[in-house]
């Protein structure tokens, strides 16, 4: 069947919509251990019996990473005599035995841009290769390096974004006497993009900790600069003793200072001190949405002046607003990918949308009102945030 179909194409356009097929197929996917499997079924049983696809990392020695036969119950047989096999010597056509075969292509896979060894793909047939079959074979292992070349350049870069990411989020959450708090951080870009929105909670003192939540303008290097600027700024000056309107002040200064390289920056900075009937906290609300408390009653008002964003003006004093939290009440800072949630022309906070849901968490721990309005800006609308979202809660105890 499968030379019958050769033939046929041979002579007409049902080989260029193939390879057409084939490259779609291949572009389709950025995951390079996808790209082996897509081979071996693209060309099986068109071009051959069987295929072996081989990688190798940093020119290292080729390994077998996927195998497919047309007859499923012949791959492990396969796979034992390729095993005996010296594919990184092999430059010509040679025989397999039992089952008879003829292995084609034994050759490297280059991209012609970046011209070094990526793997190479084995086809085996019973009967002699047509030498149109290998220039097809050949075409379908350039595309497949391409495609191989261009998944682990992204893999890398995912994987290098995904470890910045984790730099510039907390190393640790402390232990702060009768706080309970939740925090939540959901970054919304694609796996090569560093998100703009970040959290902090961390002891600065004998009786202090102190908590942010920010968000940077924009995403990627430029941005995450920023954010761990911010981050380590808002750590070293809260404990050489600065309260957080003075840290904003100078966080402010450092920003500007950066020149063209510098992003604005909206923030919430708090002070958080344990006292005999709950919790004291100075913060400081620096462009960012407002923050919302929630009385055990049901009652959400909001607790912040709204003052300048950072990265924007030389010239601004900060003041901070003391917030005092009674057992049970619950402190929300959240960022934009909340507040800003979109469902056609509406934003989830349009009319107070955001202490609507806040006030049905009465009652519940810090974990859960985190989760709650998680879950609510992700019910909101059908399509996934393009948007990152973070969120604390701090719940007197």
């Amino acid at each position: 069947m499968a030379a019958e179909w050769l033939e046929e194409s041979s002579r007409g356009p049902h080989w260029l919509g193939f390879l057409a097929d084939a490259s779609d197929l291949l572009a389709g996917t950025l995951d390079p251990d996808m790209v082996p499997a897509i081979i071996a079924q693209v060309v099986v049983p068109r071009l051959s019996s069987w295929c072996a696809v081989y990688t190798s990392d940093n020119s290292g020695p080729l390994r077998l990473v996927y195998l497919w036969h047309a007859d499923e119950a012949r791959i492990d047989g396969l796979r034992e005599q390729l095993a005996d096999m010296d594919v990184d010597a092999a430059d010509t056509r040679r025989d397999l035995h039992d089952p008879p075969a003829r292995v084609a292509g034994a050759r490297r896979a280059a991209d012609g841009a970046r011209p070094r060894g990526l793997g190479m793909m084995c086809l085996g047939r019973p009967d002699r290769f047509p030498d149109e079959v290998i220039q097809f074979a050949e075409d379908i292992g350039r595309r497949a390096a391409l495609a191989t070349d261009n998944a682990r350049l992204y893999a890398q870069q995912a994987a290098a974004n995904r470890a910045l990411q984790r730099s510039l989020l907390p190393p640790n959450e402390p232990e702060v006497p009768g706080l309970d708090y939740g925090v939540i951080y959901e970054p919304a870009g694609e796996a090569n993009e560093v998100g703009g929105d970040f959290y902090d909670l961390f002891k600065a003192g004998d009786d202090s900790w102190r908590f942010a939540i920010g968000d940077v303008c924009g995403t990627g290097p430029e941005a995450a600069a920023v954010t761990g600027l911010a981050r380590h700024t808002l750590r070293l000056l809260a404990r050489e003793g600065y309260g957080v309107a003075a840290v904003l002040g100078r966080l402010n200064q450092a920003i500007l200072e950066e020149g063209e390289r510098a992003r604005f920056l909206t923030l919430l900075h708090g002070d958080i001190t344990p006292v005999p009937d709950g919790l004291e906290v100075r913060l400081v609300s620096a462009g960012h949405p407002e923050a919302l408390r929630l009385k055990p009653s049901g009652k959400v008002e909001a607790v912040t002046t709204p003052q300048s964003l950072l990265g924007v003006f030389h010239e601004v004093v900060f003041e901070a607003d003391t917030v005092h939290l009674d057992h049970g009440d619950v402190l929300l800072a959240v960022t934009d990918g909340v507040t800003e949630r979109r469902s056609g022309g509406r934003l989830l906070d349009d009319d107070g949308g955001l202490a609507k849901l806040l006030a049905e968490c009465a009652g519940l721990s810090a974990r859960a009102v985190a989760e709650r309005i998680r879950r609510g800006a992700a019910e909101f609308a059908s399509e996934p945030s393009a948007d990152d979202l973070a969120i604390v809660v701090l719940r007197a105890r």
